[in-house]
């Protein structure tokens, strides 16, 4: 007989028990569920609602589950429909009485609702971690290579002159946002549900702060209807996870480009790469690909729980039980993307030569021509339209604007002198940029220090 099972004549069909039921996903909340009763137990207790000999009736039963779950001594039943039923179970069969007293002023509703806020609260601190983890493989290699001339790139044609150091730390930055984004969400997520009930609360004297202390909540939801149906936090979880998951797609694809033989501007280490079955010759960026590739999985979970909730009406529905696998896969997908991809960037061999090649092409230097006319006294706007010219004459002769000689460059305009060559080379153009956030040494410098400084913030702040 099912534990609601009082009001029906008849037993559940058997497609529609396995159609209802939800432990093959949710009984991985296990440790929430057990600590969140564990709470309500004490509360109740405290409130004089259960006496304190069942609390702890109640208690060491619940202990001895989760010990023997996490011994694998346990196998959940399809049954009994989700975890939060099949824990009841079991602790009514080892505690008796004292067991079926635990549901006194609870709803599976309100169970579930801070089960999964335990839960996610605790993926969030995990994947935070491992964020750090990628943040600081970037910091190790940008430190080697602030000198490390590449050309930056818009509408993927060369533009300007950086430093591959300054690229990396585009993407520390972008981290940094979803670190945040993630603190922000735990931030919200961190009210409890418990005692809302059903909907409407209950009519029995209990402490909900008390049972927010004893979870480490900051409080309880303050409405009870929307305690058991708000699901924002999913929501804004699986958002930050796509936003998260797009920068490291964009960093996939750059990778991608970087070890093609058209770039090599790295070259990936064989740990972190595969071959091909017919081609031997192959070396294939199969983990930033797969990134990749994931990106729109986690894209859709963000959608189809959107979609799921849209039309839902106060309070809780069954259509909400969708919530938790696309949760789940989401978390899990993050959690395997970015390990590897730490890993990816860590290990990979930069090629500064190939990099400072690429960057001697393209003309990339033109708007240091420009602005060193401009500084010179002639407006940028004429600065702009002779070093187009500039550029027009050398593409018609095949050379490059350093390679011009002086006099060239001075029947286009006078303003020329022999200190042009310094500032059109690359490093200068490079290191002259020292305004804040840009390439010059000093300013990745400032850069990777405040980047280290976050990390260690956030490890043990």
């Amino acid at each position: 007989m099912k534990l609601w099972g009082g009001r029906f004549r008849k037993e559940t069909d058997s497609l529609v028990n396995d159609f209802n039921s939800s432990i093959q996903f949710d009984g991985r909340m296990y440790r929430e569920d057990i600590e969140g009763s564990m709470a309500h137990a004490a509360m109740l207790a405290d409130c004089g609602i259960i006496s304190r000999e069942d609390r702890d009736r109640i208690t060491a039963g619940l202990k001895s589950i989760l010990a023997d779950i996490e011994a694998g001594k346990i196998e959940f039943s399809a049954d009994n429909e989700d975890i939060h039923m099949n824990v009841e179970v079991l602790l009514t069969e080892r505690t008796g009485e004292a067991g079926k007293r635990l549901h006194t002023a609870r709803s599976r509703n309100d169970q579930v609702a801070v089960d999964l806020r335990l839960y996610l609260r605790r993926e969030i601190g995990e994947i935070t971690g491992q964020i750090l983890d990628l943040q600081q493989a970037i910091l190790d290699q940008a430190r080697g290579h602030q000198r490390t001339v590449m050309p930056g790139y818009t509408h993927l044609q060369r533009a300007q002159p950086i430093s591959f150091a300054q690229h990396l730390l585009a993407y520390g930055e972008q981290l940094k946002r979803d670190v945040t984004r993630l603190q922000d969400c735990k931030k919200r997520m961190n009210v409890c549900p418990l005692g809302s009930g059903a909907l409407a609360g209950t009519t029995y004297p209990i402490d909900r702060w008390r049972t927010a202390e004893l979870l480490g909540f900051d409080a309880p939801c303050s409405n009870s209807l929307d305690g058991v149906s708000d699901r924002d936090y999913a929501l804004e979880l699986l958002s930050a996870l796509s936003i998260l998951m797009m920068h490291l797609s964009r960093f996939a694809e750059e990778v991608i480009l970087w070890c093609s033989w058209e770039f090599k501007f790295i070259e990936l280490d064989d740990a972190c790469s595969t071959g091909s079955s017919i081609m031997p010759q192959k070396k294939n960026p199969d983990v930033a690909e797969l990134v990749r590739g994931k990106t729109g999985r986690v894209y859709g979970h963000l959608m189809g729980l959107l979609t799921a909730m849209k039309g839902l009406p106060l309070a809780y529905n069954k259509d909400m039980q969708e919530d938790k696998e696309p949760v789940f896969d989401a978390v899990d997908t993050v959690k395997i993307c970015l390990p590897v991809f730490a890993g990816m960037i860590a290990t990979m061999r930069v090629l500064p030569e190939n990099m400072r090649r690429a960057a001697g092409g393209g003309f990339i230097n033109a708007t240091d021509c420009a602005d060193y006319l401009t500084k010179k006294g002639m407006p940028f706007r004429d600065a702009y339209t002779t070093v187009g010219n500039l550029v027009c004459y050398c593409t018609e002769n095949g050379k490059l604007l350093e390679e011009l000689s002086l006099e060239e460059l001075q029947s286009i305009s006078s303003l020329f002198g022999e200190d042009v060559y310094e500032a059109l080379r690359l490093e200068t153009c490079m290191e002259q940029r020292r305004s804040y956030g840009g390439p010059a040494v000093e300013e990745t410098d400032r850069q990777i220090r405040e980047l280290q400084a976050f990390i260690e913030e956030v490890r043990h702040g």
